[in-house]
């Protein structure tokens, strides 16, 4: 459905149609070999393995737009191309950690070797992802709901817009004003209560 298709409908039915779909993604999302979550410079994949299982039977690459993990002499679990393209350099894998879903965030439960992390570094990081792999079930990133971020998380030309949008002074205004409270103390003879700077 478009999205000019989708405004047209009522609310209920925007409504029906937002549940059935979240439905359907979440049935879709299970069904993977793995669990996945993102941020829009980062993405979380935890893939499950038999417990016990040693780093030296893994056979696992990453790169710059591929992703395989497997255990050697069987299939692997996942392979493929990936959605958008990694930071290579700063992207990781640990064995050993297990993980669990608890509202919407990745939490350490234990040690155990029974699953696999996988950190990917987004190369654009302003971006969502609608898959991990091409080849596997997309997810609406329109509907993401992002956790909340700091604003020194944004990229310079966002991060401005918003300082100014919330009418928080931006960087050249605080050196402005830092400057003014030096020279009002450096000059406590003159009265600057009437005064308008720019």
């Amino acid at each position: 459905m478009s999205d000019d298709e989708y405004d047209k409908l009522s609310k209920e039915e925007k409504e029906a149609k937002d549940k059935a779909d979240r439905e359907r993604e979440a049935a879709e999302q299970a069904a993977l070999p793995y669990a996945w979550k993102q941020e829009l410079g980062e993405v979380d994949i935890v893939v499950p393995v038999p417990k016990g299982t040693r780093a030296r039977e893994l056979v696992i690459v990453i790169q710059k737009k591929k992703l395989s993990v497997g255990l050697k002499g069987k299939d692997k679990i996942m392979d493929g191309e990936l959605c958008k393209e990694i930071k290579l350099e700063d992207s990781t894998w640990t064995l050993g950690t297990r993980f669990v879903t608890l509202s919407s965030r990745l939490t350490i439960i234990s040690e155990d070797q029974e699953s696999i992390l996988i950190h990917l570094e987004k190369l654009n990081d302003q971006q969502w992802w609608e898959n991990v792999l091409t080849h596997h079930p997309k997810i609406d990133t329109r509907k993401i709901q992002p956790e909340n971020s700091k604003l020194s998380d944004l990229d310079g030309e966002t991060r401005y817009v918003i300082v100014t949008q919330m009418g928080k002074p931006t960087s050249d205004e605080l050196k402005k004003m830092e400057a003014l409270k030096k020279f009002q103390a450096a000059h406590p003879e003159l009265d600057f209560s009437n005064a308008k700077i720019s």
